[in-house]
């Protein structure tokens, strides 16, 4: 074992979140509930996983929190943005995930979690229409901050960057906060394309933000450019193109701070990058694999968009192919579509109101063996959003955090495990990894690392 030289987690941790929708209320309720010794933190690696450090008769089973000095819960200050003005008990509560008996034991501390006005553009989510937004930096003396003629107009892209500024600093002074993490939890946005005139250099970037390039900038690029000017950790828990652009990680490096991204990984991306390595690993063949999904919530409301719908559908998509490879194993992987060239993959989700937060996937996998001979797999994952999400947006955020304290900054690959589309260097060709095992060998290694152990485990 080498010297630990993480940083101490000392002081508060701000946990800023972009929306306070469903899975921005379950997350901050557990925590809250979590620390009254109300309930239990299930599904949160951070606080149930342990890690073998040492290898033969110095093997030991250790909690995160023993390798690493991890931020406490009872240290942790939330805050956040949204387009509606309701507090987190009202939004908690609206959200009809958590039963009340569940929310009531923490109002007082849910209702003092105000939505600071939300950087949108509703081009970017057309099925939402809340007020509470940022207006132009053109002041009226008897309503705040308004556009001309006393009517409130979008902030350009650069203002947007100078207003969120403003509010992690003061954010952070009024609850006296030693450090800040920002994590997106909002809607997905339309489909963003990297454009290499715009994305692949920080000085294009800024100068597009500054032009209010509103075709190429989306809002969440505002927050992430602002959480990272900011000294924070930036997390993408949507599958927006936001941090995944050469741009940011120029930014991210010239900070020195950790970002991560992206889409949370909660249902049948999960079982996918579980089970697909059973196929692979087992030499099966697979013609097909045809997934779709119904669920309510606003979430499924902004992906009933087909703008994006879109964006979803490239993150869920990217799965497989990093798992199963045509090239690799053409036998195996290489014939189901039309071009037959490898496996048929198709990805669906219908928004159903009727279900709200309680998601439900359907995956029909085609697969073949000995001789050719066809067989079928049936897996229905009748699972909850947000109850799934709110541990990994836990786990990002003071993994984040500990990265931030280790000197670690940039993409941080080792938080693969908790995301449906890892981020990864394309334009060096580097491939990202998306199988479960291998991701959780990444980090298991990395916490070993931070904490002075060998990474003694390889991906294979």
């Amino acid at each position: 074992m080498t010297q630990n030289k993480v940083t101490p987690a000392q002081g508060k941790l701000g946990i800023l979140v972009v929306g306070c929708g469903a899975v921005s209320t379950t997350f901050i309720t557990g925590v809250l509930m979590a620390r009254k010794g109300l309930t239990k933190p299930v599904g949160s690696m951070t606080q149930y996983d342990k890690i073998r450090v040492g290898r033969g008769a110095d093997a030991r089973y250790l909690h995160y929190a023993d390798i690493v000095p991890l931020a406490k819960l009872d240290d942790i200050v939330f805050g956040c943005w949204d387009v509606y003005p309701q507090n987190a008990y009202q939004a908690a509560m609206y959200a009809e995930v958590l039963k009340e008996k569940d929310i009531e034991p923490v109002r007082d501390e849910l209702e003092k979690i105000v939505p600071m006005p939300a950087a949108f553009d509703k081009n970017y989510a057309k099925r939402l229409d809340g007020d509470n937004v940022k207006c132009s930096m053109v002041r009226s003396s008897s309503a705040g901050l308004q556009g001309k003629n006393g009517q409130c107009s979008m902030p350009t892209r650069w203002e947007m960057v100078e207003m969120l500024r403003k509010d992690i600093q003061q954010f952070k002074a009024a609850n006296d906060c030693a450090r800040v993490v920002v994590l997106w939890a909002a809607s997905t946005e339309i489909y963003v394309p990297v454009c290499e005139s715009v994305h692949y250099q920080l000085s294009d970037l800024e100068a597009a933000m500054k032009a209010d390039d509103r075709e190429h900038i989306a809002p969440s690029m505002c927050y992430a450019y602002a959480a990272l000017s900011e000294g924070a950790p930036f997390i993408m828990g949507a599958p927006n193109t936001t941090v995944d652009i050469p741009a940011m990680w120029q930014l991210a490096e010239q900070t020195k701070m950790p970002i991560a991204g992206k889409d949370f990984k909660t249902g049948q991306t999960l079982v996918k990058s579980g089970f697909a390595p059973i196929i692979g690993t087992r030499c099966l063949g697979l013609n097909g694999w045809f997934s779709t999904n119904i669920l309510g919530n606003r979430d499924g409301l902004v992906l009933d968009e087909p703008a994006n719908f879109r964006t979803k559908e490239v993150s869920k998509l990217s799965t497989l192919e990093t798992i199963l490879k045509p090239d690799v194993q053409p036998d195996l992987y290489g014939h189901g579509n039309d071009e037959d060239t490898q496996y048929y993959h198709k990805v669906r989700i219908n928004y159903y109101p009727p279900r709200n937060d309680n998601k439900e996937g359907w995956d029909n996998i085609d697969i073949f063996g000995w001789m050719g001979y066809p067989m079928q797999i049936k897996i229905n994952f009748l699972c909850r959003d947000s109850i799934l999400a709110a541990p990994l947006c836990l786990d990002l955020c003071l993994l984040s955090d500990l990265a931030a304290r280790a000197g670690r900054y940039g993409i941080q690959r080792f938080l693969s495990f908790f995301l449906k589309s890892p981020m990864h260097d394309y334009t060096q060709g580097e491939e990202a990894v998306n199988h479960l095992y291998q991701q959780y060998t990444m980090l298991k290694n990395a916490i070993r690392e931070m904490g002075g152990y060998e990474p003694d485990e390889e991906i294979d």
